[in-house]
């Protein structure tokens, strides 16, 4: 901790007894036993310092700052002048001498039990939206059967490159929107199916694991096919997950075979922390109609389920043509950084911002738990 001190009234320990007050919500500890609080400045009637977080899309940035202000000016002088700067480290609780994915904090599955309900979707923004916080994020496209990212994207013409690292070639994942992108798509033609035994395709997946440079990144999200299969499995017995996100409709019959994805990831030979659910096409806002909303697949369906299982509900999303077409144009709606006018047809792109800051919080509440018990 680098300090400087031109006001000798005003000491570095009473800046640091003020915001021993100061608790982080999350991790129900205060900001100084956490080691947030770092660069402390003092000069004259001027503070400044940098609080540490622990992801830089933390939806918690407004809160504590506020809450170190009133703590300083309360407890030290309240004619200070405070500037409260942010900084971000992004927690995880593996170490970097894993043989697989050894520079990667993160690693998060997408699942949904049932198709057409949106995941592809839900990630590709997710991932963006973490991108553009400031984090480090790749994405593979575990769908091998029916891949959509490289169209998501707009990278469907981009074939990955090969590089030698330390003696061996390893595949170099396809960047865009600040993403790294690793898909079947890139390798086969778009307009051919992928006909394919369970094995080959789960040793593709292992292959996009092992033999792709990833590099250093914060998260690494897993767009997982519906249902519960080989590829499934593979992932489990491969990678150390952080964590699983659940996507799916308010509909019964999505919200059916959601369930039994949560109870996969649940079982004891697999345990894997089921992050939270994620509710798409939550409501549809008719153009010519803007101050209405219609619960076309029913109504608080993700939130019950989450309800009944302990978990997260992470965020709801609007059956927005927006959000289609951005998807079909190659351009996650995140990027439009358009506010909802209440006309229906673009989407607040707040909405995944939300839903970033959220995943995000869970992954680092379930690695200080982690943390805690070792």
């Amino acid at each position: 901790m680098s300090v400087i001190i031109l006001n000798m009234d005003i000491k570095q320990q009473d800046i640091l007894k003020a915001l021993s007050k100061v608790e982080e919500p999350d991790l129900k500890q205060d900001l100084v036993t956490l080691d947030m609080i770092k660069d402390i400045k003092i000069e004259g009637k001027k503070v400044s310092f940098t609080i540490l977080l622990t992801t830089p899309a933390c939806p918690l940035k407004e809160l504590l700052k506020s809450s170190c202000i009133e703590a300083i000016k309360e407890t030290v002088d309240k004619d200070l002048d405070i500037t409260v700067n942010f900084t971000s480290e992004v927690t995880s609780v593996r170490s970097d001498e894993g043989p697989v994915l050894p520079k990667v904090k993160n690693i998060v599955a997408v699942a949904s039990g049932k198709g057409g309900v949106g995941k592809s979707t839900i990630t590709a923004n997710l991932a963006v939206a973490l991108a553009i916080s400031g984090a480090k994020v790749g994405l593979i496209d575990a769908d091998i059967f029916g891949p959509s990212i490289p169209g998501m994207f707009n990278v469907e013409d981009k074939k990955p490159g090969i590089t030698a690292v330390n003696g061996k070639n390893m595949i170099t994942p396809i960047e865009q929107y600040g993403v790294k992108l690793i898909s079947i798509g890139f390798l086969a033609p778009s307009d051919n199916a992928v006909v394919w035994r369970g094995p080959m395709a789960s040793s593709a997946l292992k292959q996009f694991i092992s033999d792709s440079n990833w590099g250093g990144l914060d998260y690494l999200f897993i767009d997982l096919p519906p249902g519960t299969s080989d590829i499934h499995l593979t992932l489990v017995q491969t990678v150390p997950l952080t964590g699983a996100i659940i996507v799916t409709t308010p509909q019964k019959v999505a919200l059916d075979d959601a369930q039994k994805a949560i109870a996969m990831f649940q079982m004891p030979q697999i345990n894997v922390p089921v992050l939270g659910i994620v509710e798409n096409m939550s409501y549809f806002t008719p153009l010519e109609l803007p101050d209405n909303k219609y619960y076309i697949f029913g109504k608080d369906g993700g939130k019950d389920l989450a309800k009944r299982n302990n978990i997260p509900l992470l965020g709801c999303i609007p059956l927005v043509q927006n959000i289609r077409e951005s998807g079909d144009n190659g351009h996650p709606a995140i990027l439009d950084g358009k506010d909802h006018d209440n006309t229906g047809d673009t989407v607040n792109s707040g909405v995944f911002t939300a839903l970033a800051e959220s995943v995000a919080q869970q992954i680092a509440i379930k690695n200080a738990l982690i943390m805690e018990d070792v």
